[in-house]
């Protein structure tokens, strides 16, 4: 078995370079945002020809229209006949909401040169409701955090509640980083899918991190006279087979839920399965190698500092 906090160190450097990559790749390009979250038209024509490249349709409005259009094929069943299958070309043109005469020309061009079948979905999302979608998100993640961290500090206050509630905080801001790193270094856009994919994996990654901290909790009783490290290696590797069989089962149903998706072009299900296979990977890792050894340096610290104010007590 690894001892965890004697290569802490280790365990701490690779979220740090991720970081520092995706920082590098931020700073060089910026971040991919969907229109719910800045606004802009969505327009979805059905194609008679399932084989056209989006990627060449995409440039020649760009080129077109002198405008930042994303395209994008997305297949779905027919409603009216189950057996048939949609090609549906989806084109998303953010910031700002097309007029009539640019919707127009979109259509006329696409009809004409790609033989587009008809205009299947349109939507215009305001930014005041972007804006709106953006703080709800924002709002959920901090609300289900500090509900988190409360819930960590009463249920473990017997191992001294707030070291294992802001440990195991960082662990999740750590898991909802890396999901972010991820999306910047792949060059994904964040859209709502983004939202409710941190807070799956912020419930997930929480509970491998109380069953450790229960292991610890229950340890220290039959074992007192151990050290913490000692404890907290001995605990980790207890619990070590039911997270690796756990998050394997889990990773592996997700994984054969992306690729599912991806085979059938069906994108919703792809934009919320990738950062549940990345949160997934991210909140074991930070469960063994982040949570727990941040709890042990901080219960030494506050150990010596325990030792070091006594003789300070006797002189006065």
């Amino acid at each position: 078995m690894i001892d965890i906090m004697a290569k802490k160190n280790y365990f701490f450097a690779v979220p740090i370079i991720i970081l520092i990559v995706a920082l590098v790749i931020f700073l060089a390009k910026g971040i991919i945002v969907d229109i719910q979250f800045q606004g802009g038209t969505i327009i979805e024509m059905e194609m008679q020809d399932s084989n056209f490249d989006p990627n060449e349709i995409g440039a020649v409005l760009n080129k077109n229209l002198n405008r930042v259009i994303s395209a994008q094929k997305v297949e779905t069943y027919n409603p009216e006949e189950e057996s048939d299958k949609l090609s549906i070309l989806m084109l998303k043109i953010p910031e700002e909401n097309l007029s009539d005469e640019e919707i127009n020309s979109i259509i006329e061009l696409l009809t004409k040169e790609y033989n587009a079948k008809r205009v299947y979905r349109m939507q215009n999302v305001e930014p005041f409701i972007a804006n709106e979608t953006k703080q709800k998100g924002i709002r959920a993640v901090t609300i289900a955090s500090a509900l988190i961290l409360v819930y960590i500090w009463w249920r473990f206050s017997t191992i001294s509640g707030l070291p294992a509630g802001v440990a195991a905080l960082i662990a999740l801001i750590h898991d909802t980083l890396m999901i972010l790193a991820a999306y910047i270094i792949f060059r994904i856009p964040i859209n709502e899918s983004f939202v409710a994919a941190v807070l799956t994996i912020l419930g997930y990654s929480i509970n491998d991190t109380i069953i450790i901290y229960d292991r610890i909790r229950e340890n220290s009783k039959r074992m007192g006279g151990m050290s913490l490290r000692e404890l907290s290696n001995i605990s980790i590797k207890q619990t070590l087979s039911r997270t690796i069989n756990t998050s394997l089962t889990t990773l592996i149903a997700i994984l054969t839920v992306y690729i599912f998706a991806s085979l059938n072009n069906i994108e919703s299900i792809k934009d919320f399965t990738f950062p549940l296979i990345i949160g997934t990977i991210s909140g074991v890792y930070s469960t063994l190698f982040i949570a727990i050894p941040l709890w042990v340096m901080w219960k030494e610290r506050e150990a010596r500092r325990k030792i070091e104010a006594k003789p300070t007590k006797a002189r006065g």
